[in-house]
């Protein structure tokens, strides 16, 4: 009977695990990404919610994607050389029209309309190649354009993809690199980026799935100046 249970108990976690968690275990080296030619990697997945295709995505600004992480602000440059952090990661967050469709399809359905948005996060193996892809994206893009524009779409290179659930957000990291190349140029940040991802804790609701502990939204809004 004991064996039974264990064997039960075995299935029932086995159930639960996401066969594109990547949160057990994390790359202990560059040679560990499993890249992939762009034309293979898997893309977003939206299961039979096709309505989310047309919801809108923009890129986010350096300070949106620290908040998105929990970070901290970096302080005031004393030097202007030095480098903002992340300088090769391009994010694209879901738009204030997304938040607003999400709450609306969900309550136009009873309940049933999908409240998971998403983050695509694409780190480029080097500054100069986010730079240049960068001249061609959009600054923002329906959900349903991502897959065949910016994925499929960066001919010539390889693609490494991590997926994590939090609650309301889905994130979807991608590391990207000119093809024939080996090794990623920009590893470190990959992998600090897909720890900050892991060590957040659940958005729990719609309407504060993109609230960070200290702020209510993401979106950047400069400090306003006070009379003293």
């Amino acid at each position: 009977m004991e064996e039974k249970e264990k064997n039960k108990k075995k299935k029932k976690k086995q159930k639960h695990q996401h066969p594109n968690d990547q949160t057990t275990k994390q790359p202990s080296s560059s040679s560990d990404f499993s890249f992939k030619p762009s034309s293979d990697v898997k893309g977003l997945r939206f299961g039979g919610q096709f309505i989310v295709k047309s919801f809108t995505i923009r890129r986010a600004r350096p300070l949106e994607l620290l908040r998105l992480l929990s970070l901290p602000p970096p302080p005031p440059p004393s030097d202007h050389h030095l480098k903002p952090p992340f300088p090769s990661t391009t994010a694209y967050l879901p738009t204030n029209f997304t938040i607003l469709a999400h709450h609306a399809w969900n309550t136009l359905t009873l309940g049933l309309g999908t409240k998971k948005s998403k983050v695509v996060i694409f780190v480029f193996e080097s500054e100069s190649m986010k730079a240049a892809v960068e001249r061609v994206w959009p600054p923002e893009i329906p959900l349903g354009e991502v897959n065949r524009k910016l994925i499929r779409g960066q001919i010539g290179s390889d693609m490494a993809r991590f997926k994590f659930r939090k609650g309301c957000i889905t994130f979807y990291v991608y590391a990207v690199r000119r093809v024939g190349n080996t090794g990623f140029g920009c590893a470190d940040d990959l992998r600090r980026i897909l720890e900050y991802v892991v060590e957040l804790k659940d958005f729990l609701d719609h309407t504060a799935m993109l609230a960070m502990p200290n702020q209510r939204s993401i979106n950047y809004a400069p400090p306003v100046a006070m009379a003293h």
